[in-house]
């Protein structure tokens, strides 16, 4: 059984669409916006000043303190907000599940000790606070195993009934404007996530949350050549103004797709259910294990092989692909026996039509 996490209905994506653009507008004239932003550190910001501007439109939309745009995507994201709030030899608490591999590279290259506990249950992750010293929390958004069901808000609660000044890091990335809000808006200090994932520019990434942390990333991030540019910053902004109800869209496809595949519509399958791995995606079962040739002739068929940003800007077609690699250590026999399915913008009938010709083929 799994328990993906709850999506924004299609109204609640265009209210989130036109807050952002309402967000815009508070910061911006109609000349600013239709430019292409500035270049290298102003004096007296040391950064571009389209680029500060967008920081403080997107704090102003996800109601934190400060934002911060960074190079290296949701990874360098996460990066340097575990280095903002922890020093070398700290302890992170983390769910008992495998890491995910780009954030273990970040845990090892800082230097950082982790202990782990179950995120669903609320007894351990309490006991574990009071027996161990730790000195931050990182938690994942999306689920890290598929019978992950713990909600983000009530294990912040958790947390922070214990541990009320704790320092807790979240990892938003393929779950930012899916969802009802991001880590910081429930009571985290830090959220990281990419902005490739929600339509904008390749290797951005964001931080939000807490104003000091913030500025200190900002001061040690001096060199001109760190900054995002004003025109990548506004890419940014054009790009997450359509994300929300694009993601809705594929949320509503996905469940679709779901039912149909249970209905017996695709010869071979043996059943479907919905997961967050690690994106919202239809997680299929096949009769055989014959997934790496589905992928194969499915790709040749019209359907992405392998993805490129989870739902980036390029991710216009449907992805057929193996499951997540954290999902294939939990489970071996997953790379021949599941398929993960992402609609991204295509609808039911063609991903029924793809994975028909495939199997059959």
């Amino acid at each position: 059984m799994t328990y993906p996490l709850t999506s924004l209905t299609l109204e609640e994506a265009q209210q989130l669409q036109f807050k952002l653009v309402d967000a815009i507008t508070k910061y911006f004239s109609g000349t600013d916006i239709l430019s292409y932003g500035d270049l290298g550190v102003v004096k007296g910001l040391n950064q571009p000043s389209v680029t500060k501007k967008v920081e403080t439109v997107l704090a102003d939309f996800f109601n934190v303190e400060a934002t911060l745009l960074v190079r290296g995507a949701g990874t360098n994201a996460i990066r340097l907000g575990l280095h903002a709030l922890l020093n070398s030899g700290q302890t992170v608490l983390v769910h008992d599940a495998p890491i995910y591999p780009t954030t273990k590279v970040s845990i090892d290259m800082l230097g950082l000790q982790t202990i782990k506990a179950d995120f669903n249950d609320k007894k351990i992750v309490q006991e574990c606070l009071k027996k161990h010293q730790i000195d931050a929390v990182l938690i994942q958004v999306t689920r890290q195993k598929l019978n992950d069901s713990y909600d983000l808000e009530t294990l912040i609660t958790w947390i922070k009934e214990l541990a009320p000044t704790i320092n807790i890091i979240t990892d938003d990335n393929y779950a930012a404007l899916k969802t009802k809000g991001i880590g910081a808006e429930l009571g985290a200090t830090l959220s990281c996530f990419s902005t490739f994932k929600l339509l904008g520019p390749e290797g951005i990434g964001c931080i939000a949350g807490k104003r000091e942390y913030i500025e200190k990333l900002k001061a040690e991030n001096y060199s001109g050549g760190g900054q995002v540019q004003g025109y990548e910053s506004l890419e940014v902004l054009r790009g997450m103004v359509y994300a929300p109800v694009s993601l809705a869209i594929s949320a509503n496809v996905g469940t679709e797709l779901c039912r149909r595949l249970n209905e017996g519509e695709v010869k071979g399958v043996k059943g479907a259910y919905i997961a967050n791995a690690q994106s919202r995606v239809v997680i299929v079962t096949l009769e055989e294990p014959i997934a790496k040739d589905v992928i194969e002739t499915a790709c040749q068929l019209g359907a992405l092989g392998h993805p490129v940003g989870a739902e980036s800007k390029y991710e216009f077609c449907p992805l057929i692909y193996r499951v997540s690699s954290t999902f294939r250590q939990e489970n071996p026999q997953a790379e021949s026996t599941m398929l993960r399915i992402n609609p991204n913008r295509a609808g039911v009938d063609t991903i029924i039509r793809i994975l028909s010709q495939a199997m059959n083929q």
